[in-house]
């Protein structure tokens, strides 16, 4: 198939590539000219604005968005729509709030066009092992983009589907991306409770290798966490400062909105947001409270 990719950073990039390789023809926009000339190293065809994006690309036109979630995702549609016709589809393949989602649809819609929700998960890693996607919009139209996901996924019949209407494919990315809180903070605990035991004098890269094969938590994570440990085994240089995409914390939101208890997702959300205060003010009262238990007798009432 013919379609169009904005936005090339690294898993944009990747993504064109892998369909370049597949057999399709990318036609590649980005506003960084260096993006779209390495774009065109890998097989993609230049487009230096969104008007000739959409001219390279035979109607009904398929441009899929991989560009940062909130504003310029508004400003990339409103940048497209005088260039598209009725029947044209928009793919947005970011993280994008599925609330945010659904407005974009209704009003895609009206315009008689298609938007197409699709959760994306794979990052640097996609343009070899393939992506996970997760996919809402019309039904119809998503069967007529079959070859795309086909090729973009791990395999034609595994690691993608359709999930339900506009905003289905977001929303249950962004609750894959709160588990994936919960996994990583598990993992990252376990790995510092195992290096505190000066006693047994345990490496946790090896530990690391040998959960990777025939343990219940083999998994993705652990292999990456398994090649930090390796290459780095005191994780010398590596500031404790964890970010948050935000999809963490609308799946926290949707818990609480939904009535649903998820201790663990928003507990790991609040550690990476603790991650980031240095001079942590919390810690300092905690320790002076300490103190002053320590220092005065506390009476009690008879």
């Amino acid at each position: 198939m013919k379609l169009g990719m904005i936005g090339l950073g690294r898993m944009g990039a990747n993504m064109a590539e892998r369909l370049v390789r597949g057999g399709h023809k990318v036609a590649c926009f980005d506003r960084d000219p260096a993006a779209i000339a390495r774009a065109v190293d890998k097989g993609g065809l230049a487009a230096d604005s969104l008007e000739k994006l959409v001219r390279i690309i035979a109607p009904p036109r398929i441009v899929w968005m991989m560009v940062p979630a909130g504003d310029p995702v508004d400003q990339t549609i409103n940048s497209l729509l005088p260039y598209l016709k009725p029947g044209d589809i928009i793919i947005d393949g970011g993280n994008s709030n599925y609330k945010e989602t659904m407005r974009r649809a209704k009003k895609i819609q009206s315009k008689e066009m298609y938007y197409i929700d699709v959760g994306t998960s794979g990052g640097i890693w996609g343009l070899k092992e393939g992506y996970s996607l997760m996919i809402g919009g019309d039904e119809k139209i998503v069967k007529k983009l079959h070859s795309i996901f086909e090729t973009l996924a791990p395999a034609a019949d595994r690691g993608w589907g359709y999930v339900g209407p506009s905003g289905a494919g977001h929303f249950v990315k962004m609750i894959h991306n709160g588990i994936e809180y919960g996994m990583m903070q598990a993992l990252a605990e376990g790995f510092a409770i195992i290096e505190a035991k000066k006693e047994f004098a345990v490496e946790p890269a090896r530990v690391a290798e040998i959960w990777r094969f025939g343990s219940v938590v083999r998994s993705w994570l652990l292999d990456l966490t398994a090649d930090a440990l390796e290459h780095n085994p005191k994780l010398d240089g590596i500031a404790p400062f964890v970010e948050d995409s935000g999809e963490g914390r609308w799946t926290a939101s949707e818990a609480i909105d939904l009535n649903v208890p998820a201790p663990i997702i928003t507990t790991s959300l609040l550690q990476r947001i603790q991650s980031r205060d240095r001079e942590s003010f919390s810690d300092k009262l905690l320790a002076a409270m300490r103190h002053e238990f320590g220092g005065h007798e506390i009476k009690k009432e008879a």
